[in-house]
């Protein structure tokens, strides 16, 4: 037997999309055989969790530098907001930077507002707290500087792969957006959590993921705007931990214990 992980895309009520980039479940089977792997992520999330007993809890999830390979958990399954750029800081009270590499329970973030917001997402079912979610997130957010965050989105737009288009120098975007490298920096510590390089470095390498075996390994490298293959090959290995043969080959790094919840 193995270890069974399904994925659904749930849909995302339209008053939540300009602050949710997406909702996702996730469930794990049985019986945990196969190593759970955490990918290089550059959003942060909030996700209510139920364990094997039925015990709910609401976490946050920052952003992910590298990859992670953990063993299974039995019977786990989650409910994922990913929220989109910008939003962090006026719906958890803290920048997206005090987050990366991180999971902590939502109650223990400094807004009181958001502890609340805890409290009533341990409570409900899931899809009652997506419900919850689209009454209260919006009135939430109104005040959100929203100049700012669209600065935040512009600039993640221009630093990721899109069809027919690789992602611009730090440079070009920050002239397109009229802002110094500097600011975009800053922009990009508080929004994102990330450097812009490093958001691009993740992105790319999820896109490798996400089309590998769809053309030769050279021609992906050349579509998302690596120099060549090995350039490819070497961004894959520094966030993987493996290269990217080795990856799809299932010759994975050592499994190992999930982290425990950090405190905020």
């Amino acid at each position: 037997m193995t270890n069974i992980v399904s994925r659904e895309v749930l849909p995302t009520p339209e008053v939540l999309r300009p602050w949710v980039a997406g909702i996702g479940s996730v469930t794990v089977g049985d019986v945990p055989t196969e190593p759970f792997v955490h990918l290089p992520e550059a959003t942060t999330k909030v996700v209510v969790r139920t364990g094997e007993h039925g015990v709910r809890s609401a976490l946050v999830v920052g952003p992910r530098a590298r990859a992670s390979y953990h063993r299974g958990k039995r019977r786990v399954s989650c409910v994922e907001l990913r929220l989109a750029p910008g939003t962090v800081r006026p719906l958890l009270g803290v920048p997206a930077v005090d987050l990366v590499g991180r999971a902590v329970r939502l109650a223990e973030l400094p807004s009181p507002y958001v502890r609340q917001l805890a409290d009533a997402l341990q409570r409900l079912e899931p899809d009652e707290a997506v419900a919850h979610l689209t009454e209260v997130l919006p009135e939430l957010l109104a005040a959100a500087d929203r100049s700012r965050t669209e600065l935040v989105r512009a600039g993640v737009d221009a630093m990721s792969v899109r069809t027919g288009r690789t992602p611009a120098p730090v440079g070009d975007v920050a002239r397109e957006l009229a802002v110094s490298e500097r600011q975009l920096r800053n922009l990009f510590t508080e929004g994102v959590g990330l450097s812009p390089k490093h958001y691009a470095r993740i992105n790319r390498v999820r896109t490798v993921l996400d089309f590998a075996g769809t053309c030769s390994w050279a021609e992906l490298a050349a579509a998302i705007g690596y120099y060549d293959q090995s350039h490819m090959t070497t961004d894959f290995r520094t966030l993987m931990g493996v290269p990217p043969r080795s990856y799809f080959t299932g010759r994975l790094p050592d499994a190992t214990p999930c982290q425990a919840i950090r405190r905020a």
